[in-house]
């Protein structure tokens, strides 16, 4: 993706940013304060407010001053010649009063930002007594920001710089400080921290509103900006409106006062109008911690950003990478300091909650996408984590490896080696595959073990365990059950700790390459002869609108039967399917499919004839010539077995439910053999996207959604395949 055009973007924060307020006597942001670092071997931005039309002058030490006038809104800004570093310095700022800032030092300054990992404190790593002891460079200075979101862009911060002590690191970022530590030790300058960081937090409430808008996959939280944006259009209709139902009740308010009655009870604000800090969890609103965290410091010197975030964000997958693009971008965007540094965490392994494991791998590949943004560079953990606490406590070596990204990349050190193994190309050998790595010299294991963690899979094959040979920078993989493997992967799941390293000693990334070849079931089921299609469906695209694939149902004449085909495959699994076919219960092919509002397909009632062809363990497969039963409706429904079907359940979700409004409810897409009680496949909530319920067979959970229709599953989004197919046998 280009770069967003700067102009614009600043044109659009500009609308949210507000008057900044005049004050009568020079004043600075409160960041310019005692004991700061400015930014080395850039001009030195120095801003602040003073009455309209006075002049400022600035002075840094010995150097030449600058001078500014204060524009109408009070705002000035100068920038002081680059300075090669050193200090303490006195800055200087005269106007119609005068401010001395003292012990101000020039060296490396560097943004610390995301959530609790990167918030996570000295006091709390491992060893941290020792390392609170031996914290007495007083050239390591922090500045902490507070937590403070903000409907709106705020110029101003309460935050102030602290010198690094035995008795003040225990407070500063830990990976922050160890980076900071690491530099100190190659570059012997001065660095300053800025730490802003809130636990808990996504990535959407640091990034600039103008920022969602140049990211085509992020448009609908764009829009959702523009619309509460009080001077869009929309807004202010909706918020006019309001007003003049205020206005009514107020009338009606004072004349129930004048009259000794009860006053109504006033309109209530519609949601929209709300401003975001007024939402539940306003730190998780769109723009919020930017706003009210990051925008103030935007301008001030520095050589880049460290990212410690995802935890929040980690089932999100590739739009993650997107995610990342549009907060890359948009900070670099309005600091107007060019593509700066931005290195960021890999989070580590961690249980989560027992999860599908292949979702944090899927967000792995998500970050490691983000690499292809210019000068970005990541620290891989999977070795330095704790699969049972989401905060890991060595930092020491996460800021270590933030500082070798930095010294190799950015401060150009030679012999520094900043990056572990990365997975450069796959090729086929004679029952083998042979994976290239890029930075691997010296590929070898933390332990002397063989490689773990590597898995192939073949044409007709799950993924499997690899046995796995190191050769030079390459490891060859085999598996004793695939003759012939087409892909591979590496340290997919959420716990993996894998043993490859390079020889400096860092960690392999998670990977996944090839092809997982494709069979399509259709040609295996003989019953299927004699059926043409008539719809198909990529189950994917649930949620809305249905949209098929393909839709030739206008084109059918007469038929005497009905077959449908879904397909499921979970990751690193094979594809399973359930074919059902039936005597066809209506006439009319466009209620044969989904059944929306718009379709007007209503069925709930016995079909004959059912044929069930099926992979799926425990599902029955053959001919039943009753017992079949189809439920399909754009309804809400209820456990109660309204229509007596025999053998249903009044107090599960399964084969002989009750609708109930709204008819563009939750909806269901069911077809079951009741004389088996078992579903055979099942698609409900349609409108819910990857939160759609899909089932081949009954559902085996346990517990609250233990439905055997798989209602309130919400597992659509655990399937990298996902598929119906409906036919038609036509009539002779």
């Amino acid at each position: 993706m280009p770069s967003p055009a700067r102009s614009a973007l600043l044109a659009l924060l500009g609308l949210f940013a507000g008057a900044p307020v005049a004050s009568a006597a020079v004043e600075l942001p409160s960041f310019f304060s005692e004991h700061m670092v400015l930014q080395r071997d850039l001009p030195i931005p120095v801003w602040g407010w003073a009455a309209p039309g006075e002049q400022v002058t600035v002075q840094l030490g010995t150097q030449a001053a600058a001078k500014a006038t204060a524009a109408a809104d009070g705002t000035w800004k100068v920038k002081l010649p680059a300075s090669a570093g050193g200090g303490p310095f006195t800055l200087m700022v005269k106007g119609g009063n005068e401010l001395r800032i003292a012990d101000v030092l020039v060296g490396e300054v560097w943004l610390c930002s995301g959530q609790s990992n990167m918030e996570f404190t000295v006091d709390g790593v491992n060893d941290a007594a020792k390392e609170k002891a031996e914290g007495t460079d007083d050239m390591i200075r922090q500045l902490y920001v507070p937590r403070t979101p903000g409907a709106q862009p705020v110029a101003k911060m309460d935050a102030h710089w602290t010198v690094g002590s035995p008795a003040t690191v225990g407070g500063f970022t830990a990976c922050g400080y160890f980076m900071a530590r690491q530099l100190r030790k190659e570059l012997g300058v001065p660095v300053g921290l800025i730490n802003s960081a809130w636990g808990g937090t996504r990535i959407e409430p640091w990034t600039p509103a103008a920022a969602f808008g140049e990211i085509p996959a992020l448009q609908d939280i764009a829009e959702h900006l523009r619309a509460i944006d009080p001077r869009a259009p929309a807004y202010q209709q909706a918020m006019a409106a309001h007003l003049a139902k205020v206005e009514v009740w107020t009338k009606e308010a004072r004349l129930a006062l004048a009259g000794g009655l009860a006053a109504p009870a006033p309109p209530t604000l519609p949601a929209e109008l709300e401003p975001l800090t007024a939402r539940k969890d306003p730190q998780q609103q769109p723009t919020t911690l930017y706003n009210g965290m990051i925008h103030a410091l935007v301008g001030y010197g520095m050589r880049g950003a460290i990212w410690y975030q995802g935890e929040s964000n980690h089932y999100e997958g590739l739009l993650y990478t997107e995610k990342m693009k549009a907060l890359i971008y948009g900070w670099r965007a309005v600091w107007g300091i060019g593509d700066f540094p931005f290195n960021f965490v890999q989070i580590a392994p961690y249980e989560y909650g027992g999860e599908d494991p292949g979702i944090m791998p899927r967000f792995w590949v998500a970050q490691t996408a983000a690499l292809a943004i210019p000068n970005t560079g990541m620290v891989v953990t999977s070795d330095i984590g704790n699969v049972n606490d989401i905060h890991p406590k060595n930092k020491q070596e996460v800021g270590r490896r933030l500082a070798l990204l930095a010294l190799a990349r950015t401060y150009g050190k030679t012999g520094v080696v900043s990056s572990g193994p990365m997975f450069a190309a796959l090729a086929a050998e004679p029952g083998a595959v042979r994976v290239t790595f890029d930075h691997a010299e010296g590929l070898t294991t933390r332990d002397g073990k063989a490689p773990d963690w590597f898995e192939v899979c073949g044409e007709d094959s799950d993924f499997v365990p690899a046995s796995a040979v190191i050769e030079g920078r390459s490891v060859v993989l085999r598996a004793a059950q695939v003759a012939s493997p087409t892909a591979v992967r590496f340290a997919w799941h959420r716990r993996a700790e894998p043993n490859l390293m390079n020889g400096a000693g860092l960690p392999a990334n998670a990977f996944s390459s090839g092809a997982v070849a494709y069979a399509d079931p259709l040609a295996k089921i003989a019953d299927a002869k004699g059926y043409i299609p008539v719809y198909t469906l990529d189950l994917a695209k649930l949620g809305g609108t249905v949209a098929y694939d393909v839709d030739q149902h206008a084109t059918v004449g007469t038929f005497k039967r009905i077959a449908y085909l879904m397909e499921l495959q979970r990751e690193g699994r094979s594809v399973q399917y359930a074919w059902a076919a039936m005597d066809a219960f209506t006439s009319d092919a466009a209620k044969i499919a989904i059944p929306t509002i718009a379709s007007d397909a209503f069925f709930q009632q016995a079909v004959a004839n059912l044929t069930v062809v099926s992979n799926v363990p425990g599902l029955t497969t053959g001919s039943f010539p009753t017992g079949g039963n189809i439920e399909f409706w754009p309804n809400n429904y209820g456990q109660p077995n309204a229509g007596g079907v025999p053998g249903a359940s009044d107090t599960l979700y399964d084969f002989g439910d009750q609708t109930s409004d709204p008819k563009d409810g939750y909806g269901c897409m069911q077809v079951h053999n009741g004389g088996a009680k078992q579903t055979v496949f099942a698609i409900n909530n349609f409108k819910g996207g990857a939160n759609a319920d899909l089932g081949l067979g009954s559902n085996p959970a346990t517990g609250e959604r233990a439905n055997p229709d798989w209602t309130f599953a919400s597992n659509g989004g655990g399937f990298v395949l996902k598929k119906l197919r409906v036919f038609v046998l036509p009539k002779q």
